[in-house]
């Protein structure tokens, strides 16, 4: 039985994508083996990077990404980096970050695009902003992205390139200090 509500179709277009995606990367070889073992994550001490990786994809009832490229697999720990929650404005903040880490000339337009898109589109940005207050509209959702963008623009991670595997018992604070992420 398909999920009809916003929330299910929502999930259905992401899953769909992600095949999508997975696909086409195995295809060009550029899918990578799984980096993220859950059950050695669940294994580590409370409050290391890895364990607190796993144990938000828990607590948000998601697995995570086990193939297709390596920023795909690595898109979940992006959230605890940040402490962007998993909610569209969590993702909406998630992808502005990025951009804002991966900086090119051309992120400048997409990222206006994207806020000139939930301009146009208030239901959207009330969509998004829903669990936020009443008066979240259209300008607190471009301040947040904004935000996120300059955030990702002050790190020093490369999104692409990143190795959490290399960090997973270091503690959250300890990780986000690396790479700039203030908490």
């Amino acid at each position: 039985m398909k999920d009809s509500t916003l929330d299910g179709i929502a999930a259905q277009q992401v899953k769909a994508l992600t095949q999508v995606v997975t696909w086409v990367s195995d295809r060009l070889g550029l899918s990578e083996p799984p980096i993220v073992d859950p059950l050695y994550l669940r294994q580590l001490p409370l409050g290391t990077f890895g364990r607190t990786w796993i144990d938000k994809m828990d607590e948000a009832g998601l697995s995570p990404f086990l193939t297709g490229p390596r920023r795909q697999q690595l898109h979940d720990g992006i959230h605890v980096l940040t402490g962007y929650k998993t909610d569209p404005l969590g993702e909406a903040e998630v992808q502005a970050f990025l951009l804002g880490a991966k900086f090119r000339v051309f992120h400048g337009v997409i990222l206006s695009q994207m806020l000139l898109a939930v301009a146009l589109l208030k239901p959207v940005a009330r969509r998004v902003g829903q669990g936020y207050g009443e008066n979240f509209g259209v300008t607190k959702l471009m301040g947040h992205m904004v935000q996120a963008y300059r955030r990702g623009r002050q790190s020093q991670i490369d999104p692409d390139r990143w190795e959490p595997e290399k960090v997973w018992e270091l503690s959250c604070g300890e990780v986000q200090a690396m790479f700039g992420v203030a908490a």
